[in-house]
């Protein structure tokens, strides 16, 4: 007989598999096949990454999951220059539109700066703040 079985601080080893299985599926029968992850970095003298922005392009979409620019460098265009930079590479790949998240105490008004719009907003998360849903048609010209 099957049961279920609560685990208050499951092994990160049973969370993998079942991610593995969600992303197994996927592939299956979603239409792309492949996410390619993109990433931009700056890094200091000594080799130390102090910017840099992650993401991962698929069909049509490019995903940003992480813009960071360490304290002491920002308000000096960096934020923008690697969004600019990760955006132009996407656009290479194919990408037509990007999508991100923020939240409330991050970065929305900087990306709104770029040409990104709120397309949905999730009040009370975690508790208190919002986390913003944003996207943008990349210009391909």
């Amino acid at each position: 007989m099957m049961k279920i079985e609560l685990i208050e601080e499951p092994k990160q080893s049973l969370v993998d598999f079942l991610e593995e299985k969600i992303n197994e599926y996927n592939q299956e029968n979603w239409e792309v096949k492949q996410q390619i992850p993109l990433a931009v970095k700056i890094a200091d003298e000594d080799g130390e990454t102090i910017a840099g922005a992650a993401g991962r392009t698929f069909g049509d979409w490019f995903l940003l999951d992480t813009l960071w620019v360490s304290e002491s460098l920002r308000g000096k265009n960096i934020g923008t220059q690697l969004l600019t930079t990760i955006e132009q590479a996407a656009i290479k790949r194919g990408c037509k539109k990007s999508l991100l998240d923020t939240l409330n105490f991050q970065a929305m008004p900087f990306y709104q700066q770029y040409g990104y719009s709120v397309e949905w907003t999730q009040q009370g998360y975690p508790k208190t703040g919002c986390k913003y849903f944003m996207s943008k048609v990349l210009a391909t010209s």
